[in-house]
């Protein structure tokens, strides 16, 4: 019986390898030669993007995007097929576009795609649609035909907007990067990219995030924080938040959103929101002559009723879907605190706080040493002094 038992078992096995011999010259290596086609075609098709080749394009299938993306200066432009389910004469394939904008990204950044594919009449696979992957943003040509406008520091992108208008940004932009070297030095690129959508719900689109979380918010920043080498910093431009501001408005904004692009890379966990959106504020408002109540007018608001707040603002507070009210006392507070020290300990010496801050790498224990450290007092401290700051400026 047991020598039966391990005939059985021999006889399975060999059966089982002759299975795996014939799955591999079966569908699974179909699939490997179908994956290093389509591979081959995204290849050619971002050989042509770099190119500029209109005929090259379109002899991989679609030509739809090409044209939109036109004006975009591209250092590199790349796809990674991370999958293909295939049906017949027809794939989905899913894939990493990997791009970078000459001048301005040092890394490229990374966009997740679906293209839809389809065998022609030879047998060879062609592009069908190439759209954004589920729960991934846009780019801005999904949107529409983009314009570029180069200015001294900066490169304006628009979709569904005029040159003109694209023009005024890059002045605005033009002016944001130099207040910000000189506020706070010029270890850094010195250039910023703008991207201005034609709506509020194409930039939140872009953004990979419902219109209602930016609603009111003029711009943001994205960009990853902490790194020396951050893909790419994009200022995004909400035009309908933006169209009500005033002149001074539209350059604090832009000067705002610059200040981020430059502190990027001592900005981590460790710093708090009302540090970061602070001092971006005390850079965008530095020179414009606003008075406190100006440029607090919630804040000030708040004194004449004699509610002020007895704390700096937790990073919660800095929630775009919260309360307006609130959301805009949080940035005035921070604004304060900043304008605080710059007034108290000098205008380097908040640089100084700042990098220190960034320098911690960790929440825990951060704001305290950098306060010791740079400013030699400590948190609570610092917030009497900051509470007796608000009172004097704003009155209450």
């Amino acid at each position: 019986m047991a020598g039966r038992r391990r005939a059985r078992d021999s006889w399975a096995v060999t059966l089982c390898l002759l299975l795996v011999v014939l799955a591999g010259c079966g569908p699974g290596s179909a699939a490997d030669g179908a994956r290093a086609e389509v591979q081959r075609l995204l290849d050619r098709r971002a050989a042509a993007v770099l190119d500029h080749d209109a005929r090259a394009y379109g002899a991989t299938g679609s030509t739809t995007g090409f044209d939109r993306l036109r004006a975009v200066p591209l250092a590199a432009w790349s796809y990674r097929l991370t999958s293909l389910d295939r049906t017949g004469a027809t794939a989905t394939a899913r894939a990493d576009l990997r791009y970078r904008i000459a001048g301005h990204d040092p890394a490229p950044v990374t966009a997740g795609r679906t293209l839809s594919l389809a065998r022609d009449a030879d047998g060879r696979w062609r592009v069908v649609s190439d759209r954004p992957a589920p729960r991934s943003a846009h780019q801005l040509w999904d949107q529409g035909t983009v314009t570029a406008v180069r200015g001294e520091h900066s490169l304006v992108l628009g979709a569904g907007r005029s040159r003109d208008e694209l023009r005024g940004f890059a002045a605005l932009a033009d002016r944001a990067v130099p207040a910000v070297s000189d506020a706070w030095g010029t270890a850094w690129g010195r250039r910023v990219v703008v991207l201005v959508p034609e709506s509020l719900e194409d930039m939140a689109a872009l953004l990979g995030s419902p219109a209602s979380s930016y609603r009111g918010i003029a711009a943001v920043t994205t960009g990853e924080t902490g790194a020396d080498r951050a893909p790419a910093d994009r200022i995004i431009v909400n035009p309908d938040a933006y169209a009500v501001l005033g002149p001074v408005g539209r350059q604090v904004v832009l000067t705002h959103e610059a200040t981020h692009v430059a502190t990027r890379a001592h900005t981590n966990a460790a710093t708090p929101l009302w540090l970061s959106e602070g001092y971006a504020d005390w850079v965008g408002y530095r020179g414009t002559g606003r008075l406190p109540a100006q440029a607090a007018p919630e804040l000030a608001r708040a004194a004449a009723e004699g509610r002020l707040p007895d704390r700096l603002p937790a990073d919660r507070d800095f929630g775009f879907t919260g309360d307006a009210t609130a959301l805009a006392q949080a940035y005035e507070s921070g604004w304060l605190a900043c304008r605080l020290i710059a007034d108290r300990w000098g205008e380097s010496r908040l640089g100084t706080f700042y990098r220190a801050v960034g320098a911690h790498g960790e929440r825990e224990g951060a704001v305290e040493g950098a306060m010791a450290e740079v400013l030699g007092t400590t948190p609570e401290e610092f917030t009497a002094l900051w509470r007796e700051y608000v009172r004097d400026q704003l009155g209450g």
